[in-house]
């Protein structure tokens, strides 16, 4: 120890043994520090893989229990894997057929050309890795899928931390985690791949990094056909967020440029393959989709049904229970959109407005839950809420909804 001497020196003093009570472990001078719980980012890493892998075990425990609805389109490996078979229905043998094969443009039909190339691209980049064979190629995809989840939860933590506190922030990445129709992101489908770069596009252009922002978002609309609306909520965001500077001004400018042009490339990509920048389009099309009418015509006559007649319905009609699913879940995200805009601004509201539009316009509620688990800002504006009692109904209900999603999808119920 040191002391002051009368003259103002500084004297040492002599060694006092001190008491261990003097000088007590950190944990007893702070009792938080012992019980110190994880960082969120890493918390959010563990719960989105924990997701994955019960997911993936309650599939193969429905896959095993639970007969097919109808007959397998495609096997992983040729042959029946009641394992990896859960991870691969529907569109997904056309994104295989992409990073294995690439497009092949059918005049006059189906082909497909319909499904952009962001993550059919990074399927192929991952599994030419490993070999050739078609099932390295389906178990890449999952990857790729996986990985892009894992990814897309911590940029939503951090997006949504610009709007909440750390605590709620977790809450909106929990609930998209198990939202109803989460199950699409651990499979080999696109919408974690999407999710990712829009919501890293979003949280760029909201901390003004434009350039970075711009490349996230060329990589959102190269992935999905919606994408494209993706350049709305982003420009209003430039208007909104950009410093009355020309510098700024043209950085953000540039962000939107460079958004627009994964859009863009891959209709110059699709115009020297086809000599119609937009084939997809017609392909689409010839798929059943026609987007530009009445977007509220399907749901209000499923609400019709649902209200005058609601047992006949459900227990005589093919599509009812798939169309209650989804148009219920269409509707529901629609009512949320007024509140989303309200407390989080016009981006937002723009994001989920278009987003919705575009599949209800085409009068098919075919893959609406999908279409509405990339919705993140009405699972942000959610969290928002702190009713505890809310929260835990929500969780409850997204993990019982969940469960059935998971079933229909896996016993290859029309549910795509």
């Amino acid at each position: 120890m040191a002391s002051w001497s009368a003259d103002g020196g500084l004297k040492a003093a002599e060694a006092v043994p001190q008491s261990p009570i003097a000088n007590p472990p950190s944990s007893i001078r702070n009792p938080q520090s012992a019980t110190r719980t994880p960082h969120p980012v890493l918390r959010i890493v563990l719960g989105a893989l924990g997701v994955r892998l019960i997911s993936a075990a309650l599939a193969l425990l429905i896959n095993v229990s639970f007969p097919l609805y109808q007959r397998e389109q495609f096997t992983v490996f040729g042959s029946t894997s009641p394992f990896w078979d859960t991870f691969a229905r529907y569109d997904s043998g056309h994104f295989e057929g992409i990073a294995w094969g690439g497009y092949r443009p059918t005049p006059g039909g189906r082909s497909n050309i319909a499904f952009f190339p962001v993550y059919p691209l990074m399927m192929r980049a991952v599994a030419r890795l490993f070999g050739r064979q078609h099932a390295i190629f389906y178990i890449s995809g999952i990857a790729v899928s996986w990985l892009c989840f894992v990814l897309a939860m911590i940029a939503l933590y951090y997006l949504a931390r610009l709007d909440l506190p750390p605590p709620l922030a977790e809450r909106a990445v929990l609930l998209t985690m198990i939202f109803p129709f989460s199950f699409f992101y651990g499979v080999v489908y696109s919408e974690s791949t999407f999710l990712l770069f829009a919501v890293l596009a979003f949280y760029f252009f909201r901390t003004r990094r434009w350039v970075a922002g711009g490349l996230c978002g060329a990589f959102a609309t190269a992935t999905r056909v919606p994408g494209i609306l993706l350049l709305a909520p982003l420009a209003w965001l430039a208007w909104q967020q950009a410093q009355p500077t020309r510098r700024d001004r043209m950085a953000a400018t540039v962000g939107l440029v460079l958004a627009a042009a994964g859009f863009g490339a891959y209709c110059l990509y699709v115009y020297r393959l086809t000599g119609d920048p937009l084939e997809w389009v017609a392909t689409l099309q010839r798929w059943g989709y026609y987007p530009g009418g009445s977007p509220w015509m399907t749901p209000i006559g499923l609400v019709r049904r649902l209200v005058t007649e609601p047992y006949l319905y459900l227990t005589t009609e093919r599509m009812a229970v798939y169309d209650t699913l989804y148009g219920v879940t269409g509707v529901l995200f629609a009512l949320a959109i007024p509140f989303v805009w309200m407390r989080f601004g016009a981006a937002y509201g723009l994001f989920m407005l278009l987003n919705l539009w575009l599949p209800l316009s085409s009068g098919a509620l075919e893959g609406m839950g999908r279409y509405c688990s990339v919705l993140f800002p009405c699972f942000i504006w959610l969290a928002s809420l702190r009713s505890q009692t809310l929260f835990t109904a929500l969780v409850v209900g997204f993990s019982m909804f969940y469960t059935l999603g998971l079933a229909l999808f896996v016993t290859i119920h029309p549910l795509f």
